[in-house]
């Protein structure tokens, strides 16, 4: 299977959990199969990680705290858990975030091979029977696996936009043509909902427990921001309007001298994708905006963010389908048609800022020990984000995952649903 092949062939299914793991494990290099040696060593920015990272981060997770359950087990390569620890300070000291660029030893031959080697040790472990306990940890595992896959293709972008030459990650289909919807307000019920895990199937602590939110009257947009009207708050001064802005906002935009969207040309005509530079789409769904420009479009609008409340409750009465990786695009589409009744594009396409602080829930409790390191204490100064984007795989998104970034990022496929009271 080559790499273009795994991207339509990453849709949920029954299966063990040893055929999971090197599924899981197989798709991560197949995401590489593109790239170049060289291409999997540079850092674009402090935020990003270069792709040799990813692959050898992952792999640490699984000797770390799957074959680490053996207290006989000798590392493999003990010096390199320094290497390749990203933020577990219970398991260790690790290097600093801004210098994994300058790691070019070990080689990319290195750590593929040390991939095969740890998963040639979970997959026997796995083959001798496993308890719960162990169970919870690989998959937990998989899932952080398959966020580092979208991290990887998110940061791939940054770096190949970074290049004066703008090379192709992958020649990619564009979706097929569509016409305008205009956008409409859904009305949504009020009063007490019940929202969080409901229990069945996997779940980050983050997304726990299930508990009573109060929805006060409000009305959500059926589908997200499109680029004409992103163009449109761009013509009219949106950047150039203090007023619209939060004042931390604002002055990112002045530092940064932010214009438009990230990877979006001065003309507004032509944008960066990981199959070049490409037409601006002007149905499809702005991306790579922070919370302060989905924010100040919001109040352009008239309207405002929706909560992550209001969101959940009614993306729970959609089906998890849409514009995720397993479609093949790896780029936000346009709306479909709809019925004229409904919301579209809740699952796929851009992580949709809410207006909702990462915080956490009432009676959260991290895991214990290292593992517990993996959400809780990142609940400090940013904000939630909904519903997976283009590149998220069609099996790790639900109506209750959180994901979160700092307000300022942008170099993930983030976007825009607006929300208004009524």
């Amino acid at each position: 299977m080559n790499a273009q092949s795994l991207l339509h062939d990453d849709k949920p299914r029954a299966e063990t959990l040893k055929a999971r793991y090197a599924r899981v494990r197989d798709d991560t290099l197949f995401l590489c199969a593109t790239l170049a040696p060289e291409d999997t060593v540079a850092q674009s920015m402090p935020d990003a990680s270069p792709a040799k990272w990813h692959l050898a981060h992952t792999t640490w997770f699984f000797e770390k705290f799957v074959l680490g359950r053996d207290p006989d087990r000798t590392a493999l390569h003990p010096e390199w858990h320094y290497l390749f620890n990203s933020y577990y300070q219970s398991a260790g000291p690790m290097h600093a975030r801004p210098q994994r660029g300058l790691i070019t030893r070990p080689t990319l031959e290195q750590i593929i091979d040390y991939r095969h080697q740890v998963d040639e040790r979970v997959l026997a472990m796995l083959e001798h029977g496993v308890d719960d306990e162990l169970t919870s940890v690989v998959i937990l595992g998989l899932h952080h696996e398959q966020q580092h896959q979208e991290l990887l293709l998110t940061d791939i972008k940054h770096l190949f936009s970074c290049n004066p030459l703008e090379p192709v990650y992958m020649e990619l289909a564009r979706a097929s043509g569509a016409r305008a919807q205009p956008l409409r307000f859904l009305d949504r019920p009020s009063g007490v909902v019940r929202t969080g895990h409901e229990g069945d199937g996997f779940a980050y602590d983050n997304e726990c427990p299930r508990h009573d939110e109060l929805l006060h009257p409000h009305r959500i947009a059926h589908r997200p921001v499109n680029n004409a009207e992103f163009i449109a708050f761009i013509r009219d001064g949106g950047y150039s309007t203090p007023t619209l802005w939060m004042s931390e906002g604002w002055q990112v935009v002045q530092d940064e001298g932010w214009q438009h969207p990230l990877y979006w040309s001065g003309d507004l005509a032509s944008e960066f994708t990981l199959s070049g530079r490409r037409e601006i789409d002007p149905y499809a769904p702005v991306s790579h905006v922070s919370f302060f420009e989905a924010d100040a479009y919001a109040r352009w609008a008239g309207a405002r963010l929706p909560t992550e409340a209001e969101w959940e409750t009614l993306a729970r009465e959609q089906p998890v389908q849409g514009n995720l990786r397993g479609r093949g695009l790896l780029h936000p589409a346009p709306a479909p048609d709809d019925d004229g009744f409904g919301p579209v594009q809740l699952y796929g396409d851009v992580w949709e800022w809410t207006s909702s602080p990462y915080v956490n829930y009432p009676g959260f409790r991290p895991l214990a020990g290292a593992l517990g390191e993996y959400n809780g204490k990142f609940m400090c100064g940013q904000w939630v984000l909904r519903g997976g984007s283009c590149v998220t795989p069609d099996d790790h998104i639900r109506a209750s995952y959180r994901n979160f970034f700092y307000p300022a990022s942008r170099w993930q496929f983030t976007g825009i649903r607006l929300g208004r009271d009524a």
